[in-house]
């Protein structure tokens, strides 16, 4: 836009004001131009320097928001093709040993939300889990509180509760919960993915990798990520990051599970890719007895193998 073309419409938009406007309007005035900042605040912190405050309405409508982000956002933004994924190994160790090569670490929040869990197996169960055959949720559990709070108030859970949730509980416990999680999900404000460490710090990031194979992952995300991706190319993208962890650290292994997550939608890819199958395979299988053998059914007393004297002073009293 030149000086001239402002100008112009600068006389135009004052005819209009004065109601000397006429027809002559819409050959000066053909078109409308918006403007906003890019800052987006928390109270006195400034949150985002960048933030796109132009939504997209319709291919001839666009609106400015301004007040809350994530309400303007909501109320004018359409996400097609958002979606987050959660990806994991299924190797869990028990120090130098494998305890189990098909683990599942993708763990169920909500029917929206899912949270990867890397650390101590136990505890990240029971701070994301939820046992439907008990007839008493757990207090502890973050999705059973989760489900809850969806029955008293009949809509959808955000993610950001779920991160409230867990962070809340993890920093009450000063990192002695070893549950280092990556909660991923979807709900009416969008997608979202955060990172929180086992002492309550949290992280929002556009890919995130936790566990003793993130460096590795981390390599692949930062290196071959960008913006755009559709879901076949972030699936390949993801799954080429948990098979870089598995072959260069010890703690990851075995095979590589996906969680797609979209609006209104979720698809469990278990077992999506096995990088690892065993090389050496008994085509006749192994056969094992049922109980172990004895070897040897003799008894033989103590007093039979040691010589017991009898004798010496007495001890006093």
């Amino acid at each position: 836009m030149n000086i001239k073309a402002t100008a112009e419409h600068n006389q135009a938009v004052q005819q209009y004001r004065t109601h000397d406007a006429d027809a002559s309007i819409e050959e000066d005035l053909d078109g409308v131009i918006l403007g906003a900042d890019t800052r987006a605040t928390e109270g006195p912190i400034v949150a985002d320097k960048n933030c796109e405050k132009i939504h997209y309405m319709a291919p001839n409508i666009y609106c400015c928001g301004a007040g809350t982000a994530a309400d303007t956002e909501a109320v004018t933004g359409i996400f097609p093709d958002f979606c987050v994924l959660c990806e994991a190994d299924t190797r869990a160790t028990e120090g130098p040993i494998v305890a189990d090569k098909n683990c599942e670490k993708i763990h169920y929040m909500a029917p929206n939300i899912y949270c990867c869990g890397a650390g101590t197996a136990a505890d990240t169960e029971a701070v994301t889990g939820i046992f439907p055959d008990f007839c008493v949720l757990c207090e502890d559990m973050v999705s059973s509180q989760l489900q809850l709070h969806r029955y008293h108030t009949g809509r959808e859970s955000r993610v950001v509760t779920a991160l409230t949730l867990l962070k809340s509980h993890l920093f009450n416990y000063q990192g002695h919960v070893q549950a280092a999680l990556v909660l991923g999900g979807v709900d009416i404000t969008g997608p979202h993915l955060h990172t929180i460490y086992p002492h309550g710090s949290t992280d929002t990031l556009p890919f995130a990798t936790m566990g003793s194979g993130s460096l590795a992952a981390m390599a692949v995300f930062e290196s071959k990520y960008h913006e755009g991706l559709n879901r076949d190319e972030g699936i390949k993208l993801v799954a080429e990051a948990i098979c870089s962890g598995i072959f260069n650290d010890l703690g990851s292994g075995s095979n590589v599970d996906i969680c797609v997550i979209t609006k209104g939608h979720k698809e469990y890819l278990r077992n999506h890719m096995l990088p690892n199958p065993r090389t050496y395979v008994s085509s006749q299988g192994y056969t094992f007895s049922k109980k172990t053998e004895v070897l040897l059914t003799k008894i033989t007393p103590l007093k039979e193998m040691v010589e017991v004297t009898e004798g010496g002073e007495a001890m006093e009293e």
